[in-house]
Formats: structure tokens, C-alpha cells, sequence
């Protein structure tokens, strides 16, 4: 079971062990804002609540100028795991402007894609197929795009991410 954690200002900060989450409050650091009630925290002596999300007592500032890296992944999340040329199941992802034309690896040349339509593609712009794309790729934005293990959210984070957003 994993925590997110936010920060004083209600951003999250980091997904981590439910276990790390619950030495945090036990040592004053942080409160639980959403825990797992069908899953209590047994010890020795008594029960905890699982923490699902808290929040840290003192403010840590998350830096507003970090980009978002680059990946496979990560361009297969901002476009939902949707081809941006068919719209159906994305596995793949596509040069928008080839890379043996000077296409460079970054949010606004990658789409996701689905494996037929990358292999008609092949080496051509969508210009040249008469294709069009269904989204215009830009690099993401956001506190949760900054945060390692976001991709898997839980329903119980659903409130905190959408404000951060």
C-alpha cells in the first residue's frame, strides 16, 4: 500500500510505503489526512489507521522550474495511452517530425501511437500521409508530473491531485 504526500501548501510531494507514511505521524511530522479504515496498522499494544495521504507539518517548497523529463512513459501518459493519429490503444510512440529529418526528442515532436499506424508512418511527417493529429503535443505541467509514482493513483488521491492541478 503506498502514501502520497503533500506538502504544507497542499502539493504532492512524493508516493511513498504506508509504513514510512506512518513513522512520519507517529513522530509528529506530519497528520493523515486519508486513511484506510479496512486496513488498520496492528502493533503490539493497538491499532493505527493506514494512512492513504498526509500532509507534512512544515512547508517544503517544490520548485516551480524543474522541467518534466522526457520518456516513453511519460508521453504515453499525457496522451492518455490514445493514438494521436487513429485514437485507439497506444503502445508505441512516434516522431511527429522524424529523427532522420532533424526531429528531436521532446514533448512537442513524440506522440503516443499505436503500432499500425507507427509502421505506415514510418519515415514520413503526417503531412505527407494526409494525416492529422488529434492532439497538439506540448510538455506537461504540474506538481504531479514532478512526482515518482504518480502514474498508479489511488481513488482516495483523486481529491488532493485535482487541486494540484
Amino acid at each position: 500500500m503506498r502514501t502520497l504526500v503533500l506538502n504544507a501548501g497542499y502539493e504532492p510531494l512524493a508516493v511513498v510505503s504506508f509504513k514510512r507514511a506512518l513513522v512520519l505521524v507517529m513522530n509528529g511530522k506530519a497528520a493523515i489526512l486519508a486513511a484506510d479504515p479496512a486496513h488498520p496498522v496492528w502493533g503490539s499494544t493497538r491499532s493505527w489507521d493506514r494512512p492513504s495521504v498526509i500532509v507534512l507539518r512544515r512547508y517544503v517548497r517544490v520548485p516551480n522550474g524543474r522541467a518534466v523529463p522526457v520518456s516513453r512513459r511519460g508521453v504515453l501518459r499525457r496522451d492518455g495511452n490514445r493514438c494521436a493519429y487513429c485514437g485507439s490503444s497506444a503502445t508505441t510512440i512516434d516522431h511527429v517530425l522524424p529523427r532522420s529529418r532533424g526531429g528531436k526528442d521532446s514533448w512537442e515532436n513524440l506522440v503516443a501511437c499505436c503500432l499500425k499506424c507507427n509502421n505506415l508512418k514510418g519515415d514520413r511527417t503526417p503531412e505527407e500521409m494526409s494525416w492529422s493529429l488529434r492532439i497538439t503535443p506540448k510538455a506537461p505541467y504540474g506538481s504531479s508530473w514532478l512526482v515518482r509514482g504518480i502514474e498508479r493513483t489511488q481513488p482516495q488521491w483523486e481529491e488532493y491531485l485535482a487541486a494540484a492541478a
